[in-house]
């Protein structure tokens, strides 16, 4: 086994893969940005060292950089969790040339599995389903029409070839449609993941997102752990995960289970891997839609329903172990949820929410866990992931197990930051939930999204500070790019004890607003009921529009990327874009105003 683990990652996957080290007997190693210093990944390490600055580009992403943390802490493997490098084929093979494992399949199974086009190749020459469409990259949108018009027919998903975790995906509905997805799905493919290229697949109406979770080791052994029902989604990206999946059957269960080993095998996996594809509720046909080659945010409701470590049986495989667990082992007891809770505005079409945590209280309890990277006082910040925690249940059935959901939903407490804690709760008092649908009505219907909107916190009192109690604190410092713990006796916040005089937050907040908080100006500020303003912080990917123009209530005016995510600003009213205060490429502020739309027709005086 390994005596030393290097992490590349951030957040609560961090956190989980340092865990299952701490119980393998296994050193672990943190890296973080400069805006992750106190992030709570870095004290779960055993070491930890600077990667760079908060951009991505600079420190997670950052081979070189990592590489010669590698050679530094003594790391003989590197896991990367989930995003950023964890799909990278060049990242596996720097660090196979440099003599360190890679924990997770070769590079070989990764450039194949990571090309959505040489993977539907690859599956049909294996006999696994795939969903209709092209095996080669379109072009052109001319070229995707005339696909479209002779063997595909609408509707048509328009998908970046490189693409996954719901970035590169567009519907187009109807012929009129097919421009904007192809230019959209080519846009997010470059930015992405570096490839514009896009292939076409029939869209299946309101299938069920149904995945198959696989293990694989360096000896030919290749088992599945059942699936898990990702239904759910908003903007084809994941927000409740459940296992087992509610219209899986037995014989439903160990035939998709079978597609996932033949997929795993056809391409020599070694490993924890995902088989994706899409179930029609219609047919209850089974098609192939993609391998992801890591661990899965979801992974966790695998966990409670077969107790098997995926995470750990990852290491091992890595290690040159043989699985714990052969496919007659696997057995699914019980029902578990999973709730992302992310710092999103459901009610604003689930526009990210970054800012600062101030009373933060995770629920517990028989049958809760949380997997979280956070804490009071700390920031989701708008550079990565919006995901706070992940929330998971598990119960004897689905009906109690949404219980137990809705009854740990009620003790989480995230103060000073709105997140997808109400969504969760509303939607899981649905009937549409309680009878296994897809729910996607409710996902698209803007009217259900705004009624989850919920007052802001009560800021905390300023005199909240003044009284804190002497304690014993940790802190850590940094000394060429490395941390170190040490410990300080002085006043609980605020004051000479705290490093920079800085304060947690409930302190923090009390002098100032939050972050992002300002007042409004109103339908009786100047121009205020003209005003388009930014809902959240960003850079300014695309504007459509011209000063001049005439818009419609609901035109598609820009694009904000936030996140990781595009999020489309639309008009707020009809009438004439007066005045355009944006630019595409530079950034923008949450409240910071967009445009102003007058009336198309100046009324009487």
């Amino acid at each position: 086994m390994f005596a030393k683990i290097l992490i590349a990652n951030r957040g609560e996957i961090a956190i989980r893969v340092a865990r299952a080290c701490r119980e393998l007997g296994i050193a672990s190693v943190a890296v973080y940005s400069e805006a992750d210093r106190d992030a709570l990944h870095v004290k779960a390490a055993d070491e930890a060292y600077l990667l760079g600055p908060a951009t991505p580009a600079e420190s997670y992403l950052n081979v070189a950089k990592i590489l010669e943390v590698v050679r530094e802490s003594g790391a003989e493997a590197v896991h990367p969790g989930y995003g950023f490098l964890a799909e990278n084929a060049a990242f596996a093979r720097a660090l196979e040339e440099a003599g360190i494992t890679f924990i997770g399949p070769p590079a070989s199974a990764i450039d194949a599995m990571g090309s959505k086009t040489r993977a539907r190749e690859l599956m049909q020459a294996a006999g696994v389903p795939i969903v209709p469409g092209t095996t080669e990259p379109v072009a052109t949108a001319e070229d995707a029409l005339a696909i479209i018009k002779a063997d595909i027919g609408f509707p048509v998903a328009v998908k970046a070839a490189g693409g996954g975790g719901g970035k590169g995906f567009r519907v187009a509905l109807t012929e009129d449609e097919l421009p904007g997805a192809f230019e959209g799905a080519a846009r997010e493919g470059e930015k992405f993941f570096s490839d514009a290229t896009v292939y076409l697949e029939r869209y299946l109406p309101d299938p069920r997102h149904v995945e198959v979770q696989i293990l694989a080791d360096k000896h030919g052994n290749v088992i599945h752990l059942g699936e898990r029902d990702c239904s759910i989604q908003r903007r084809h990206q994941k927000v409740i995960e459940e296992s087992p999946g509610p219209l899986v059957d037995d014989a439903m269960r160990e035939r998709i289970g079978k597609i996932g080993v033949d997929a795993a095998k056809a391409v020599d996996y070694v490993g924890a891997g995902t088989i994706e594809g899409l179930l029609s509720s219609e047919t209850g046909e089974y098609f192939f839609l993609e391998m992801n080659t890591r661990v899965q945010v979801e992974h966790c409701v695998t966990e409670m329903v077969t107790g098997i470590d995926i995470v750990k049986e990852g290491i091992r495989a890595a290690a040159g172990h043989e699985l714990s667990y052969a496919q007659d082992d696997v057995v699914l007891r019980g029902h578990a949820i999973e709730c992302r809770i992310n710092a999103e505005d459901a009610a604003r079409n689930f526009a990210p929410a970054p800012g600062r945590i101030g009373h933060y209280k995770e629920p517990t309890g028989p049958g809760v866990r949380v997997d979280s990277g956070v804490e009071a006082g700390g920031e989701v910040t708008p550079l990565y992931d919006p995901m706070v925690a992940k929330l998971i249940v598990w119960d004897a059935d689905r009906e109690q197990a949404t219980q137990r959901m809705l009854r740990a939903l009620a003790e989480y407490e995230i103060g000073g930051l709105k997140t997808l804690l109400p969504f969760h709760d509303a939607l899981l008092r649905t009937e549409q939930w309680a009878r296994g649908e897809t729910c996607r009505d409710l996902m698209e219907d803007k009217g259900w999204l705004k009624q989850l909107a919920f007052p802001k916190a009560p800021k905390a009192s300023a005199d909240d500070a003044q009284d804190a109690p002497t304690v014993e604190q940790a802190y850590t410092v940094e000394v060429s790019g490395r941390r170190f713990d040490v410990k300080v006796i002085g006043p609980a916040f605020g004051g000479a004890g705290t490093p920079n005089g800085s304060a947690p937050a409930g302190a923090a907040t009390a002098a100032k607003p939050r972050r992002g908080e300002r007042k409004s100006s109103g339908a009786g500020g100047v121009g205020g009921a003209d005003l388009l303003e930014a809902p959240l912080q960003g850079n300014m990917w695309k504007v459509l529009v011209e000063q001049g123009q005439a818009v419609e209530e609901g035109q598609l005016i820009c694009i904000i990327e936030a996140m990781k995510m595009e999020n489309e600003i639309t008009a707020h009213k009809a009438g004439v874009v007066a005045e355009l205060m944006v630019k595409e490429g530079e950034a923008i502020a949450s409240g910071a105003p967009i445009a102003r739309i007058t009336a198309a027709v100046p009324a009487a005086e």
